[in-house]
């Protein structure tokens, strides 16, 4: 049996995991000569190129030493934990990144407090350490610290240190900067340090499910780790899924037609895979994140996988305005339950709930951002839908109501600093920590409700130019703080359908801050833009001038229009109040009142 080991990568956002991993797929030749420029070879999810950041946990195994080497890419950003805890079920270590200038985040609290709860020995990377702003030996007493503040027993405060330049593919071991001629071979030989899979290829089969993918040709694909025993292709074994309500046994038979096991970033046919292996099954179209493969002799299944509860809600629905159906191919409640249905069978962190509607569903996730993701990777496949504004999930202890808490970081320019705590002191927030960052830039950490955060990443990028970094992750629960300030402005609302004229936007831009271009079709009840004070403006936007012989001034020579705020998902979302909606299209983002008219909404309002 060839010699092996289960890493997982984990770290805050953008301290450079994907670039690592690249990196050594390079330096163990894996990834061949000729593709050695492609970046982030494993974030293959278009957003995730979009975005710059990891979404979902991917796996690729290198070969060193004769030792293969499972690589366990994981997110660093807070909203996707669940694919973090995901992950960890199936590796023996962790190799923790650190950037030697920021230092541990919050994220990295977060990531490395879950691989003490599951005793996984880590090696900590202090990377970039060439940057100028580097203070790798106060860094590592940081890290230091973190692990004694999160270590569970003594053994797990013995790491490995390796200070690195991933992205020249440079490491070398202790506190320093790694020789020009370096490679990451130091690195590697501390992963071959790491503890190798205790697992047993002869025993009773146990496999745990831990992910789910999907083949044109083999349809649902389960990946997960075999535990014991050996799985093999063709074979007929039993499935132990999720237990009934009455808590009996939910067990089923099925045959595996194709069995996979990871060969660098891809996958190729096996006939076994033995225990302590990472697998890609396929032949199981009903199975589950958390199922226990296991022979239908023995069947012992294995702990069901558990992530932390979700802490944001918002709802989904079928889209209902005058615009509907133009733009999607599903339109319907069938076929939105559907397409949550599957997604929460892959996604252990997302819940769904009923609501007293057949055509709005209640999602709950970790963050705005997950949230957004799942909505936008909708309309993408060419769904319609419109959804709410995200509200927290709350809970009561001890007869008391409880609302989800926030740890967060800004990076900003120095002369930014004041707008933090400004925006910060409304949502009930308060800053716990102000550091250098690098040249020019400050790094603030504060705590605030998760509530009163909703919003707070656009309004701050905004107010600093599109400067602001913002990292949070939840922190647990706090009691409720009462009621928040609600946005600024108020909305302006169309009174009629048709197209926006320039002319009408001209009367309009004097008012308020405009969502909406020349051109654009409306309909009544469509918020067209944002007006000083808070209170609903009804407006014309589709009036167009008299036309008539007579010019009366030189204005009516060409109407010059400010350009328009032109809101993405995300900032949709975070703009609306609770009685607004985003609908959401293929080509389109709209945001409107839930009722269109003007009757609706007083109804709305006495109730």
């Amino acid at each position: 049996m060839t010699p092996r080991r289960n890493i997982a990568l984990v770290a805050h956002v953008d301290h450079g995991k994907t670039t690592l991993v690249d990196a050594l797929l390079r330096t163990t030749g894996t990834f061949a000569a000729h593709q050695a420029l492609v970046e982030r070879v494993m974030d293959s999810d278009d957003q995730e190129r979009e975005r710059g950041i990891t979404i979902l946990a991917k796996a690729a195994q290198i070969t060193y030493k004769g030792t293969c080497i499972n690589l366990v890419d994981t997110p660093g950003h807070a909203d996707f934990g669940g694919e973090v805890e995901r992950a960890l079920h199936i590796v023996d270590g962790i190799v923790l990144l650190v950037d030697a200038a920021e230092g541990p985040l919050p994220q990295t609290r977060y990531v490395l407090s879950k691989a003490m709860e599951a005793n996984l020995p880590a090696i900590v990377v202090l990377n970039k350490v060439d940057r100028q702003d580097a203070r790798t030996e106060e860094v590592l007493e940081e890290v230091e610290q973190l692990f004694l503040d999160l270590a569970k027993t003594d053994e797990q405060l013995a790491f490995q240190v390796i200070s690195a330049v991933a992205r020249e593919g440079r490491a070398m071991v202790g506190v320093g900067m790694p020789a020009p001629d370096a490679d990451l071979s130091a690195l590697l030989d501390c992963m071959l340090s790491l503890p190798a899979p205790s697992s047993d290829p002869n025993g009773i089969l146990q496999a745990l499910v831990t992910n789910l993918d999907a083949s044109e040709y083999l349809g649902r694909l389960a990946i997960g780790r075999v535990y014991s025993g050996t799985l093999k292709k063709g074979e007929t074994v039993a499935v132990m899924q999720k237990p009934n309500e009455d808590g009996t046994e939910n067990v089923i038979r099925r045959r595996l037609t194709q069995l996979y096991a990871f060969d660098g970033i891809g996958r190729r046919e096996v006939d076994t895979v033995e225990a302590g292996d990472l697998f890609v099954v396929s032949g199981i179209p009903e199975v589950q994140v958390g199922d226990t493969i296991c022979t239908i002799v023995n069947q012992v299944p294995l702990p069901r996988l558990s992530v932390d509860e979700p802490v944001i809600r918002m709802s989904f629905g079928v889209n209902t305005s005058p615009l509907a159906g133009r733009e999607g191919k599903y339109l319907t409640s069938r076929h939105l339950r559907e397409r949550l249905e599957r997604e929460i069978l892959g996604n252990v962190s997302i819940r769904l709930t009923d609501t007293g509607s057949p055509e709005i569903i209640e999602v709950a996730g970790r963050g705005e951002l997950q949230l957004s993701v799942l909505i936008e990777n909708m309309r993408r496949e060419g769904y319609e839908l419109q959804v709410s504004r995200p509200q927290v999930v709350t809970r009561e202890v001890d007869g008391k109501r409880q609302e989800p808490l926030e740890n967060g970081a800004c990076d900003i320019p120095d002369e930014y600093v004041g707008v933090v705590t400004q925006t910060l002191a409304p949502r009930k927030g308060k800053v716990t920590d102000i550091r250098p960052g690098d040249t020019g830039r400050t790094i603030i950490s504060f705590e605030a409700p998760s509530r009163g955060l909703i919003g707070f990443r656009s309004e701050l990028i905004t107010q600093t130019r599109g400067t602001a970094l913002i990292h949070m992750n939840h922190a647990g629960w706090t009691p409720w703080v009462g009621e928040l300030p609600q946005r600024l402005g108020g909305a302006m609302i169309g009174d009629r359908m048709g197209k926006v004229t320039a002319y009408a936007l001209d009367n309009l831009q004097t008012r308020g801050t405009l969502f909406v271009e020349p051109g654009t079709e409306i309909y009544e009840g469509m918020v067209v833009g944002e007006k000083a004070r808070n209170d609903e403006m009804v407006v014309n936007a589709v009036r167009e001038k008299e036309k008539n012989n007579i010019r009366t001034h030189s204005h009516d020579d060409g109407v010059k229009l400010a350009a328009p705020t032109l809101h993405s998902l995300e900032t949709a979302i975070e703009w609306i109040a609770d009685d607004e909606l985003v609908e959401v299209t293929p080509k389109s983002i709209r945001i409107r009142k839930r009722g269109l008219s003007i009757e609706e909404r007083k109804r709305a309002f006495k109730k």
